[in-house]
């Protein structure tokens, strides 16, 4: 994956989050403690995969994505492009970063991996803004 390809997820995940905020009233219908205690059980579960040996690209590694990806379609349903994003993020922004590698110290790039790999491989995203006029 190129710079392109990852400023283009990065806008994707920018531009999505935002119409969806605006059009939920700041995501007022998702229970927050709800998520974040899914969140809790999945990371100590990638965790526990993590510290065994499992590879980002792993059967049972993209099952655990595929449940994050459950978590993170309650806010909305992401394109293919704004889930890269968002491994980018918790990559890129410090708070992000500190959050996810206090399961692990190699979680993000370990998850950020897995991602794309489910990114490549899944189904059941969003289709990418403007990729109508773009086909």
């Amino acid at each position: 994956m190129g710079n392109s390809y990852e400023d283009e997820c990065r806008q994707s995940l920018a531009e999505e989050q935002a119409k969806s905020l605006a059009a939920t009233n700041d995501w007022e219908h998702v229970d927050r403690e709800q998520v974040h205690r899914d969140w809790d059980v999945l990371y100590r579960e990638i965790t526990a995969f993590l510290a065994g040996g499992s590879l980002p690209g792993d059967q049972q590694i993209q099952e655990l994505v595929r449940r994050h990806f459950d978590i993170v379609s309650r806010f909305y349903l992401p394109s293919r492009e704004a889930y890269v994003g968002m491994s980018l993020f918790y990559a890129e922004d410090e708070a992000m970063r500190a959050f996810h590698d206090s399961y692990h110290p190699g979680m993000v790039e370990f998850l950020g991996a897995a991602i794309k790999v489910f990114a490549e491989q899944g189904n059941g995203f969003a289709p990418r803004a403007g990729a109508e006029t773009s086909a």
